[in-house]
């Protein structure tokens, strides 16, 4: 087991503030609860497929394929999971990445964007309101992606996703199922996917010694298709499968092993 079981207090480096990100998250939670107003079947049935959609998106596509290269796949099927993705709007695919590998090169490190030692907030969503200097590390760090215009594009037109989408769901189920599957399902996979960065860093089982905080927390595993077996993931950072251990389900990992079955994804790091 680690043997990292003191957690410093940090004083928190107070960078520029990026109030396009406050205002964005300030309006975007907004409507969420007043979606909450307006509950109907179909808006939950809408909001939990996208949910899953967008969810498996940033697991499969953004972390476990581009970031890690857990695995390949064809030219077309990468750029397909890299856009479901990117329909979580966590910033654009490039900068997600990017972000991603600075954190294992420093994770709980002073560098470290979203280190766990300043706390529940700043490692959850604080330190994005700031203008965090791993930001101007992401171009060094994501060379490979670059080479492809369509993430190029992507990168600047992430948020666009949204409309096509939006105008969808007014279709089929008016303003109030654009509510549940746009603003709601954007908020509830942040979320989730924060609590890797903040609750899988602070509580639950250290198994591996990582030199970090890392942590395996079954109930974020639960919430992220088995991206809260972060411990597991710190340990080997390229395995395609994090629920390694005994009763830990990884429904992303169950995934890649059926695409590798049907042949779309190949060489899986195991």
């Amino acid at each position: 087991a680690s043997t990292m079981t003191k957690r410093p207090e940090l004083s928190r480096d107070y960078f520029p503030i990026r109030w396009h990100i406050v205002a964005y998250m300030a309006v975007l939670h907004l409507l969420a609860l007043v979606s909450l107003w307006f509950f109907s079947v179909p808006n939950l049935i809408a909001f939990l497929f996208l949910y899953v959609k967008s969810a498996m998106g940033v697991t499969l596509g953004l972390h476990r394929m581009a970031t890690h290269k857990s695995f390949k796949t064809h030219k077309w099927f990468e750029r397909l999971l890299i856009t479901g993705g990117s329909l979580a709007a966590q910033g654009g695919p490039i900068e997600w990445v990017g972000l991603h590998r600075h954190h294992h090169l420093h994770s709980d490190k002073m560098s470290d964007h979203h280190d766990s030692r300043r706390g529940f907030w700043w490692a959850h969503m604080g330190w994005m309101f700031y203008s965090v200097p791993a930001m101007k590390h992401v171009p060094e760090l994501t060379k490979d992606l670059q080479k492809d215009p369509y993430y190029v594009w992507l990168e600047k037109n992430f948020l666009l996703l949204q409309l096509p989408l939006a105008i969808f769901l007014w279709f089929i189920g008016g303003w109030t199922m654009v509510l549940w599957g746009v603003p709601l399902r954007l908020v509830a996979v942040y979320h989730a996917t924060w609590l890797v960065n903040s609750v899988s860093h602070m509580w639950g089982d250290r198994p591996k010694f990582t030199g970090d905080y890392s942590t395996n927390n079954k109930i974020v595993a639960f919430l992220t298709f088995g991206e809260g077996f972060h411990n597991n993931h710190h340990f080997k950072q390229a395995r395609a499968r994090h629920g390694v251990g005994k009763h830990q389900f990884d429904p992303t990992w169950e995934l890649i092993r059926f695409l590798e079955s049907i042949g779309l994804v190949t060489d899986v790091i195991r």
